[in-house]
């Protein structure tokens, strides 16, 4: 009974893990981003109006956020020079979690804040 107990609470445990591991947060993207002002990283609001919709942007996203098809980035020169960054943080950030994050871009444009 006790080495049940012992399962079930170890896996628990590992569940919990598992789906905070799994939850996307906005926060670390106020670093490069605002709503409606280009900072490091373009505008959401841009992202937002070029993509047009969230599955548009998560599709972007799951082809690996190759520089080419990046409306934004892609198109604008001063963020041409920051491709390289951007594709780090993509890759830290947002790989694996693409659906969750063009989701969070779009209701961050909507309520007018990114991350608590």
């Amino acid at each position: 009974m006790k080495k049940s107990l012992k399962l079930i609470v170890v896996a628990a445990g590992l569940m919990a893990i598992s789906v905070s591991a799994s939850a996307f947060s906005t926060k670390p993207c106020k670093a490069c981003h605002a709503i409606d002002k280009d900072v490091v990283g373009p505008a959401w609001k841009k992202v937002a109006d070029a993509y047009g919709s969230p599955a548009a942007l998560a599709a972007v996203f799951k082809g690996g956020f190759k520089p080419e098809d990046r409306k934004i980035a892609g198109s604008e020169e001063k963020f041409k020079k920051q491709e390289a960054a951007m594709t780090a943080q993509f890759n830290t950030l947002i790989k694996g979690h693409e659906d969750e994050a063009a989701n969070a871009l779009f209701d961050a444009v909507k309520s007018g804040k990114i991350g608590d």
